[in-house]
């Protein structure tokens, strides 16, 4: 993804639009004692389509506004996301992310490590924190039901981002500085 405004303000709107359904309705649904959760998914989906650096900035700023719409104390879910989001984005720079039930898997490992490190970060800072047995359930049906929902909701993150993802090779070639590549060893060095 290029850094451009209408990428940020996309990707602004897609993370307020995601807060916002998580907070008002998502979250009173519950299935098996458990709901979904957008957030994980928004910025996990924005990382494997941007890369690290847009998914790092959108993990902090979707962390940010959940904060303040809750009233929570402000930092927890910034770092988690941040963390979640870089991970993600440098998953998908390093791996061909080109097989169509991708968003599953990584629906299902955002959710669980996104569950997981918050719940530390809470018990370590004593932020009113219970531990209980349901804990683990919750998070258990909160990641099966967060990778029923991972195609439709990566798919539609996918158009939304669509107009401002751009392979860097056209992004060069836009810029005038095209430049072909040798074998591979030879890679980066201008014959």
């Amino acid at each position: 993804m290029i850094a451009s405004r209408r990428a940020g303000l996309r990707v602004g709107l897609l993370l307020v639009a995601a807060v916002v359904l998580q907070v008002s309705v998502v979250a009173q649904v519950t299935v098996l004692g458990g709901s979904a959760d957008l957030i994980p998914l928004t910025v996990a989906a924005v990382a494997l389509y941007g890369g690290s650096i847009a998914g790092a900035a959108a993990g902090f700023s979707a962390g940010l506004v959940l904060d303040l719409a809750l009233g929570m104390s402000l930092g927890g879910s910034s770092l988690v996301l941040t963390g979640v989001g870089y991970g993600v984005g440098r998953f998908a720079e390093l791996r061909d992310v080109s097989h169509g039930l991708l968003p599953i898997a990584v629906a299902a490992a955002t959710s669980a490590g996104y569950d997981l490190a918050y719940g530390a970060i809470t018990f370590m800072l004593d932020l009113e924190a219970t531990v209980s047995p349901l804990v683990l359930r919750e998070i258990l049906v909160g990641v099966l039901v967060n990778a029923l929902i991972a195609l439709p909701g990566f798919a539609l993150v996918r158009r939304v981002l669509r107009p401002v993802l751009t392979d860097d090779r056209v992004a060069r070639r836009r810029r005038g500085r095209t430049r072909e590549a040798g074998p591979i060893g030879l890679r980066g060095l201008e014959v």
